[in-house]
């Protein structure tokens, strides 16, 4: 019997009408029927403070990632790196260092941007932070949605060939987390 496989989306934008926000959305619909989906809410966590032993949005955000099979994180670029929501829901989710629900944990990673470059420099950098948190970053082409107010409508990512490109990835990401999941 196969499981239901899992995978939360993490979106790096708190606007609910944002690129990154539709890109997810489009990403997560793109998912094999039968996946579980939802989205983490990272804004209603507290700004990192390791004084604090436990916290309850912080303990449901850990449990949201450790039930999952994947995550896929979408993000846009804000000076040249990712946003501080984005970081900070890491840091909370990176405890125990070396022994977090992030390790080993199958990571998609997409960038978004409206400019020419889709948000390289932010996934760059997002890439370093969960290869420091030792989790499963998969290994594809840069997916980059650049210039999205061409690409995204009334909330939608409309455009064909990047829905393309992101579901050729996706696809291989679902083989990559059923394979890590099975081993």
């Amino acid at each position: 019997m196969v499981e239901t496989m899992k995978i939360l989306g993490i979106c790096g934008s708190l606007r609910s009408a944002s690129f990154s926000r539709a890109v997810l959305d489009a990403t997560l619909d793109m998912l094999p029927d039968g996946t579980e989906r939802s989205i983490a809410d990272i804004g209603a966590l507290p700004h990192f403070n390791a004084d604090l032993a436990t916290h309850e949005g912080v303990d449901a955000f850990k449990a949201e990632i450790a039930a999952c099979d994947g995550i896929i994180i979408v993000t846009p670029e804000y000076n040249y790196s990712v946003p501080g929501v984005l970081k900070n829901a890491l840091d909370w989710a990176s405890r125990p260092g070396y022994n977090s629900v992030l390790k080993d944990k199958p990571v998609l990673i997409v960038s978004v941007s409206a400019g020419l470059f889709g948000g390289v420099r932010a996934q760059a950098h997002l890439k370093n932070v969960l290869g420091a948190v030792l989790a499963d970053i998969y290994i594809c082409p840069e997916l980059a949605v650049t210039l999205a107010a061409s690409k995204i409508e009334d909330g939608r990512l409309t455009d064909l060939a990047t829905q393309e490109i992101i579901l050729a990835a996706l696809n291989g990401f679902m083989r990559h987390v059923a394979r890590a999941n099975a081993s």
